[in-house]
């Protein structure tokens, strides 16, 4: 699949960075970057809170199914958490047993007809401050869609290295 020049796209949200109303500017213009580059039927954004142990969702296309309130445990142990939060790694799931594998709530996000996923780390410093997650229909992404998703994913960083009481 041919995909759009990033470019304007990667301007658009470098701009949104300085706008007022953060983080949801910076956060809905990467919700449209990703859709028009790499496509998505739903975008969230978590954040990575090491003394909860868990990652809390600030952003989502589709807060009814997935509200910003929600957070999921981080489990340490699950090979998922060591790609993505410790060594920095984009994470691909091509089907619903890739979803089975990496989600608990999986039935619902199959439910919803996501076949796949693409969760790509956000870090600073060498250490995790969350995940951009795109899904989409099975078998959607592809590795050049983690190359160019690490670059937007990269632009949340200052979104998510501010805390929550300057928003």
């Amino acid at each position: 699949m041919t995909r759009p020049d990033p470019t304007p796209h990667f301007r658009a949200a470098a701009a949104a960075m300085a706008s007022p109303g953060q983080p949801a500017a910076l956060f809905a213009a990467l919700e449209a970057a990703t859709a028009a580059c790499i496509g998505h039927r739903l975008f969230t954004i978590m954040r990575h809170d090491a003394a909860a142990g868990c990652n809390r969702r600030v952003h989502s296309s589709d807060p009814k199914a997935y509200p910003v309130s929600g957070f999921k445990p981080v489990n340490w142990e699950h090979p998922w958490t060591q790609r993505v939060l410790v060594e920095g790694r984009a994470w691909i799931g091509r089907d619903a047993a890739d979803i089975a594998w990496a989600y608990p709530d999986h039935e619902k996000i199959v439910a919803m007809g996501l076949g796949s996923a693409m969760n790509l780390p956000v870090r600073w410093n060498g250490r995790p401050l969350g995940s951009v997650n795109l899904l989409h229909a099975a078998g959607h992404f592809t590795e050049d869609d983690a190359a160019l998703g690490a670059v937007f994913a990269a632009l949340a960083a200052p979104a998510l290295l501010a805390p929550d009481d300057d928003r």
